[in-house]
């Protein structure tokens, strides 16, 4: 399996994590999953994703939430 990693670059979508090779963020792949939408979707509605990329996404997403800074919520 390919190694796919998270990466930022200010020259690409303002410097968000994207995946790497793509111009998908990290923030798009979490809003499209928690609206209900499949990994299968999610890699029919852009082509440049794949499974991999994100599981990567996810790790990404998991990792940045074990670190010690806590960003607080309001209720909607």
């Amino acid at each position: 399996m390919k190694h796919i990693k998270i990466i930022s670059d200010p020259q690409v979508m303002m410097g968000k994590p994207i995946v790497a090779g793509t111009r998908i963020t990290v923030e798009l792949i979490l809003e499209e999953l928690s609206h209900g939408k499949s990994i299968d979707q999610l890699m029919d509605a852009y082509p440049t994703l794949n499974k991999e990329g994100i599981l990567a996404a996810l790790d990404y997403a998991v990792k940045v939430l074990k670190s010690d800074i806590i960003y607080p919520v309001k209720a909607v």
